[in-house]
């Protein structure tokens, strides 16, 4: 007597999306990344996995003509999507330029990273406008070389940039994208078909409002994180004291509110610095409150148009009472989406970090104006005290985790 065995299930995707100009259809796990597909089923091993956390920059790709980390891009999601890889690059006008330009000016010693290196160098020479060593710097920030000290990188995509400007050749990208995931196919494509130095890659984004003109009260963001801090005056005269948008808006460091068009909206910016990047995000709040239960939500967006950067977020707050009588207890649910340079360095730890950094700051700068004695408040976010914060508490999270284990 045999037994039927049960039938064979296969949860693999089926994928289908464009490759280098042609149509590719495979079938996938559902948590299979992009760049293993890219590398085992298709071949195309001149993509690079190196940290596989996003970090390194050698596996980046174009992702419907944006530069994404193929390491942490989920095949799942890029279903219909353009990707070109550094094969899909070898008639590409620019990349060839830079291919001299690495040649000539020693911009290469292993190599490894130099794919995933010269695909971010290909986006700076499309977008930027001129030759600025700043920004071309902090445009290849996150991609990562142990070998050349970066200055030959560098000496390379200057003088590609600037030899095309030479010749007259405009960026053919407008200025800051649409937030939302690379390779959301916000309106534009890529391909080394439409790259040609005297035709302009068309971006439907280029020409429109700026980013966050509309505040999205769907907003659902990337991440979350929860913070509290308490202050020794009581409920009711911190939540009056939130509803004054320029008292908040001078007890956070590196604030600055510009406009006040209604009630319940405010224009303003703030000022961040993580790792070589800095970024002056300006932007819009709306702000709404409920006086009986002492909450309140407040739904920003913003941009820096120099760095490329851009982030959307909620703050929801609660003023609660303290332990002690006369004292009381601000809890805050944060969420957040951020692209651009920034969310290079922006991993979910460091940004905590740098929140608690800032409520700290707000939490003291809060005390002393509810107290009527106003402390200065910091222009900007001092970088050497946030990495002296995060290392301190790094060392007493491990220091804990030590402690439980012995």
């Amino acid at each position: 007597m045999t037994t039927a065995s049960a039938p064979f299930h296969d949860d693999r995707l089926s994928l289908q999306f464009t490759v280098n100009g042609r149509t590719r259809s495979l079938r996938a796990e559902p948590r299979t990344h992009l760049g293993d597909v890219l590398r085992d089923a298709l071949d195309l091993t001149g993509t690079h996995l190196g940290c596989e956390h996003g970090v390194c920059g050698a596996c980046t790709v174009l992702l419907d003509g944006e530069p994404a980390r193929s390491c942490l891009t989920i095949a799942g999601a890029c279903a219909g999507a353009d990707v070109t890889t550094i094969e899909g690059l070898d008639d590409d006008p620019v990349a060839g330029e830079l291919r001299v330009a690495f040649n000539r000016e020693h911009a290469l010693q292993c190599g490894y990273c130099t794919p995933g290196m010269l695909i971010a160098a290909r986006d700076l020479v499309l977008r930027l406008p001129d030759a600025d060593e700043r920004r071309i710097r902090a445009g290849l920030s996150g991609n990562l070389c142990r070998c050349t000290g970066y200055v030959g990188i560098v000496r390379a995509v200057r003088s590609v940039i600037a030899e095309r400007r030479a010749r007259g050749i405009a960026p053919t990208t407008g200025g800051q994208r649409g937030l939302g995931p690379v390779g959301a196919r916000l309106g534009t494509s890529s391909g080394p078909a439409e790259v040609a130095p005297t035709s302009p890659r068309p971006v439907a984004r280029a020409a429109a409002a700026p980013p966050f003109a509309d505040l999205d009260a769907a907003f659902v963001p990337a991440h979350r994180f929860d913070q509290a801090f308490s202050v020794a005056h009581p409920p009711e005269s911190v939540f009056a004291l939130f509803g004054d948008v320029e008292a908040v808006a001078a007890c956070l460091p590196g604030a600055v509110l510009t406009n006040h068009p209604a009630p319940d909206l405010v224009e303003g910016a703030l000022q961040v610095r993580i790792g070589p990047i800095s970024a002056r995000f300006g932007g819009r709040a709306r702000i709404t409150r409920d006086e009986p239960t002492r909450t309140g939500r407040i739904l920003g967006a913003g941009s820096d148009a120099g760095g490329r950067s851009a982030t959307q977020g909620e703050i929801r707050y609660r003023v609660g009472s303290g332990e002690a009588p006369g004292t009381a207890r601000i809890d805050l649910a944060v969420g957040y989406t951020l692209k651009g340079p920034l969310a290079q360095f922006g991993r979910p730890g460091l940004v905590r970090d740098l929140a608690e950094r800032l409520g700290a700051d707000f939490a003291a700068n809060l005390e002393a104006r509810l107290s009527g004695d106003p402390a200065p408040v910091p222009a900007g976010i001092n970088p050497l005290r946030l990495l002296l914060t995060m290392l301190t508490a790094s060392l007493r999270r491990r220091l804990a985790v030590w402690g439980r284990r012995s």
